[in-house]
């Protein structure tokens, strides 16, 4: 259970400009140790992220307002001496994401844009897990989420996005 943020990303739409605010993000992980030793450890796990809303900031009065947008991903992580108090680790997967688009645009009339849109995520990142008392600890991570562009509504710009999050929270295990 993490709690973090995308960060805001400025991008070049034809001639103008537009801004994809930041925005709040809450992550839920279950993952389970599928081999390795006291050195390193290999984990599968499935990854879930929200991010309930981001602004879009641009010029073009017809661009959407803002969006919403919910990454799964199962995923695999190496993590480097798993016992010891410290335990960083990267990873790596591909998954779905799915945008909700806002019903208006920017000049307050209705977007005209699907309400949903699906795409292909790849994320990869890395972050660190700190041993605390019995089965509770500490973990933050830097995680991007490579997809498909959400329907902005502001001309020519779809394509593919990077969206990075960085997070922080809680992990709780179980068994060994």
């Amino acid at each position: 259970m993490l709690l973090g943020g995308v960060l805001k990303q400025d991008r070049k739409i034809g001639a103008s400009s537009l801004s994809l605010e930041s925005g709040m993000s809450l992550h839920a992980n279950y993952g389970v140790r599928l081999a390795g030793g006291d050195k390193a450890a290999v984990y599968g796990a499935v990854n879930f992220i929200a991010s309930p809303l981001r602004g879009v900031k641009t010029a073009n009065r017809l661009a959407i307002r803002d969006f919403a947008t919910i990454y799964v991903t199962p995923e695999i992580r190496v993590k480097l001496a798993p016992g010891s108090p410290i335990a960083p680790f990267v990873f790596a997967g591909a998954g779905l994401a799915v945008y909700e688009h806002s019903l208006l645009n920017i000049a307050g009339a209705a977007s005209g844009v699907a309400r949903t849109s699906n795409t292909v995520t790849v994320t990869n990142g890395a972050g660190v897990d700190v041993r605390g008392w019995r089965w509770i600890g500490l973990r933050g991570e830097i995680r991007d989420n490579y997809t498909g562009s959400p329907l902005l509504n502001a001309g020519s710009g779809a394509g593919r996005q990077h969206n990075p999050t960085v997070a922080g929270g809680l992990v709780l295990r179980f068994g060994k």
